[in-house]
Order: structure tokens, then sequence, then C-alpha cells
């Protein structure tokens, strides 16, 4: 399975019983140390002989105090409700690693060697120690990777960087939540290790989390991708990588349709570095022919299906082609999601999602991640730590649960968006439809070859002006008034209200957004239920 750039503190993890407390000395309080060397358990008492690996989670003196029975069913949300006992070791044949085998053959059969290890090192604190059941630590604390038991990406998206081993000590089938700032040392020697990576581990929220980890491979495996970036927002990883990759001086190439905030990034901030681009059609290949042979293009940025007309790239082609003159290819596939379309298995370097929209899939999260090369990510990776832009925890809480359900809602809107869009193409009352999922469109070919599916986006033109248009969208009753697009729920926007009032309409008109444009975004609700509701309102016009 592809694994994040950022390491990870801990190896996979078996789950095992909760353990129990109560018949183990009362650390902490001022009694006597329990014999060296003995785990405790619900289960009876096991010996462990051998030293500790260095690899070790430490908890404050006060942990066994405060940790009642309710408190350790209730506190998942930080990763400790259930502890179990194990050791580290990046060596399987080293003498720790034998101990701890013994041990727990030493188990009786009806028992599992669940517990908490005393440090003979610690007067009043407990180090609990996690054993790695089926994968090695690599030479950087990495776990390896298990091939997948799961063909299908429905599979995956539920339990990618779950199922087959999360680095946070917890029996709950749901990802804990990792509310922290930063992360702590034993010692200097520790802090050292890891920053000679010699010893795996978190330092600092910004550049890290154990919540976060787990959003990153899931998307990982989704993509096929060797690493996997999220950050607080799309905007945010898309500017970040064209920071990142391409150079002060240099020369990006990019289309015509796309995200308004992305072209405006492009078209007023980058000059300031002296950064050139060129902008061309989606389906002209001659126009980035003519600028990858005129220019020493550092990137080719672009999204398929673009917004909010849904044109589409050829991404095997363009790939090729960028890659002969040494140019990096960046698709932004949000409104394709990783299961219609897999850009970096056609030949792009880099894809890259606004996250807000189909992986969280619920309207309420905000997000962007970019998949690729651990490489090419890494680069990324490294100018994200200095600018800053960290997903907070609970929102990658709500990615992994909204991505749960992905290929479920995916699977819905794309067929309710391709029955709309026939039956809108059909309408009277609708002058043109956009989407790449009929004859009409114009890389319908092109979608057909490198898309499963088309997507729950549909654009399309009223028979009408500014305000027949307006009375069309209010006339609606189930899709709300709003932007983004990709969740639950359907929404419905006039983009020449929405994302162009700024621009007076001569303006709005030469990036192809008239005043009877739709832009809606079907969500998973009942088929003949939207078509109801657009037909009727309509017929209001």
């Amino acid at each position: 399975m592809a694994v994040s750039t950022c390491p990870r503190v801990f190896p996979s993890f078996e789950c095992r019983s909760e353990p129990d407390f109560s018949g183990a000395p009362n650390i902490g309080r001022g009694d006597k140390k329990p014999t060296h060397g003995r785990l405790y358990s619900a289960r009876g008492t096991v010996s462990f002989h051998g030293g500790l690996s260095s690899l070790i989670f430490r908890f404050p003196p006060n942990f066994v105090r405060q940790l009642s029975t309710k408190a350790r069913r209730n506190c998942s949300n930080i990763g400790v409700a259930q502890i179990v006992a194990a050791s580290w070791s990046n060596n399987p044949a080293s003498p720790s690693a034998a101990a701890a085998a013994a041990a727990a053959s030493a188990t009786p059969a009806s028992a599992e060697p669940i517990a908490s290890l005393v440090d003979p090192a610690a007067e009043d604190d407990m180090t609990l120690v996690e054993k790695e059941v089926g994968r090695s630590v690599g030479v950087e604390g990495l776990p390896k990777s298990k091939p997948s038991v799961f063909s299908y990406d429905g599979s995956l998206a539920i339990h990618a960087g779950e199922r087959s081993g999360r680095g946070i000590v917890t029996d709950a089938i749901t990802t804990p939540v990792v509310n922290t700032s930063a992360y702590f040392f034993d010692n200097t020697a520790q802090l050292i290790d890891f920053k000679e990576k010699r010893r795996a581990s978190f330092e600092y929220g910004r550049y890290g989390n154990p919540t976060t980890v787990v959003a990153e491979e899931k998307i990982s495996a989704l993509e096929g991708a060797e690493s996997t970036l999220i950050m607080a927002s799309g905007m945010c990883a898309s500017t970040v990588l064209l920071l990142a990759l391409v150079p002060a001086g240099g020369h990006l190439v990019t289309t015509t349709d796309c995200y308004r905030k992305t072209r405006i990034f492009i078209e007023t901030i980058l000059p300031r570095m002296g950064i050139k681009a060129t902008v061309i059609d989606p389906a002209d290949v001659g126009a980035l022919e003519s600028a990858l042979n005129e220019n020493t293009v550092s990137l080719f940025f672009t999204e398929s299906p673009t917004n909010p007309f849904l044109r589409c790239v050829d991404i095997k082609h363009v790939s090729e082609l960028c890659h002969q003159k040494g140019a990096l290819v960046c698709i932004d596939g949000t409104f394709a999601t990783p299961l219609n379309q897999k850009a970096l298995a056609l030949g792009a370097d880099l894809v890259l999602h606004s996250a807000t929209k189909y992986l969280g899939g619920h309207n309420d999260v905000l997000a962007g991640c970019i998949s690729g090369s651990m490489k090419l990510v890494s680069e990324v990776r490294n100018l994200h730590h200095i600018l800053g832009g960290a997903l907070n925890p609970n929102a990658a809480y709500l990615i992994i649960r909204g991505m749960k359900t992905l290929h479920l809602r995916v699977q819905q809107q794309n067929s309710t968006a391709l029955g709309m869009a026939e039956i809108l193409e059909a309408h009277p009352k609708v002058k043109r439809v956009y989407y790449p999922g009929l004859q009409s469109h114009p890389e319908y070919d092109l979608a057909k070859r490198q898309m499963t599916g088309f997507g729950g986006v549909v654009s399309f033109e009223v028979d009408g002006d500014l305000q027949t248009t307006i009375k069309f969208v209010d006339s609606l009753r189930i899709p709300y008034i709003a932007p983004s697009f990709g969740g639950c729920e359907s929404i419905v926007d006039q983009p020449a209200i929405m994302s162009y009032w700024d621009l007076p309409q001569s303006e709005r008109l030469k990036y192809g957004i008239k005043d009877n444009l739709v832009r809606f975004s079907f969500g998973v609700e009942h088929f003949e239920d939207l078509k109801a509701d657009i037909l009727q309102a309509l017929e209001t016009i």
C-alpha cells in the first residue's frame, strides 16, 4: 500500500481485548513498583524478559490513575481507548523481539498477551509498548506495505489506511482524532535519533498528525500514489504546489477553463516572482506543443474535467508531450474523483483534489490534497511545512468518514447526472448542456477512454436572460443555492452571479460565462425527485 511521506510513529497494531488495570499495583500513587518484567492483564500475568527497544510510547505519571474503566472506553478520540502490550524493534531478530515472542508463547491458549509493561527507568510513570503483528519496521521506522486484499476502489475507500494497520493505539473501528499540537521525546538521545532519521516519530502538529496520515494513505491507495499530502483547502494545495514546483522566472502552461481563484493566482500572484503562464484551450494539443518548444516549461497544470464547462484533457497524450520536454503534469481531478479517473495511471505526475468536494462528501469540511511520487510530494511538503496551512485533525477525521461512502455516493451521482443531462438536452427550454457523458460534448470519446464515470455535475444554459435564469434557480425546491459541489445535498448556482458578479458582463463573456449558465451539482437524493423538481422549475420560465 502506498505510504505518506510523513513518518508514522507506530507500525500496524493487532487489536486486543481491553486491558484491566484493576489488578495491577497502583502505579503513580507512591506504592512500591511491581516486579520488573511482568505484564498485568485481566487474563493473568505474563512474564516478559529482555531489554526494551528504544521505540516506546510513554504516558505521563498520572495516566493510570486517571484511566478508569469508563474513561478508557470513552477516550478513543485521543487514541488510547484500548491499550495493548507489544515490542518494537528495527531488527525482527533482536533479543527483545525474541523475548517478546517467548513471552507470547508462554501465554495460556485462552489468554491474549495484553498488558502494561513497567519501565524500570521510570519512577512513577508507565511505559506502554506495542507488539507489531505481521509487518516489520523499515530502516527509518516506516511500516513496510503488505499486498492489499482489496480489488475494488469501494473497498479501498473504506479500509485503506486503517484495516491494514494504523499508527494509533486503539481497538476502535473508526480512526481516533489525535488533538495535539506537539509530540514529546523521552530524552535528548531520542530527539537526536529522530533528527538523524534513525527513529520514526511526529514532532510538531504542522508537520504531521496520526489522524491526518490515515486520510493521506487512504487517498494514496485510491490514486495508486506513493504519497499524498493533505492540506487545509483545495486552494492551499494548488498554490503551494505551484510555488514549490515552478521556479522563480519559470514558465507554466494552464487551460482557459478552470476554477477562477486558481486563474487569479496564476495571473496576479505568480508574475510577481517572474513566472509566466501560457493559457491554452483544453483540447488544443498544438498550442501545448508550441508552448513547450518556445519556453522552458516546468509544469502543465490543468483540471480534467474543468470548471464549469467540464472539458477534458487527454492526460496520456499531454503527459507524453510534456515529459519529452522535461515538464511535469498535474491534473486537478476534483470533478472526476479517484473513482472515475486515474490520472497517475494515465501518465500524470501529480493529481490534486479539493477534498472539500467529493472526498469529504458532506458539505462539512475544507481540505485539499496532492498525490504522486514520494519525491515530488516531498518537495511540496517541505514548502507546506514553512507556509503552514495544516489540516486540523478533526477535519482529517471528517475526510476519512466521508470517504467510506465515496463509491456509493459517486455511483449514485454519476447515474443521476447522466440521466438528467440527457433530459435537459432534450428539453425545449434548455439551449445547451455541458456534460462529458453526452455525445454532444466535444471530448465525449476522450472521456469514454479515460473515465469510468462522468461525475455528478452538469452545466447548462437556460433559454433566457439573467432574470429568466434567476427565476428558474429560485423555483427549484430541492437544491441549495450555494457554491461548491460533490456533497450529499444537491447544489445549484448561477456562475454569472455566484463566482463572476464582480466582473461586468463583457468581462464574464471572455471566460464563456453567460448570464443564463447554470451549474447543477447532483447529490444523492432520489432521481425521480430531482427530475420532477427541475422540470417544474423549467415550466415556470
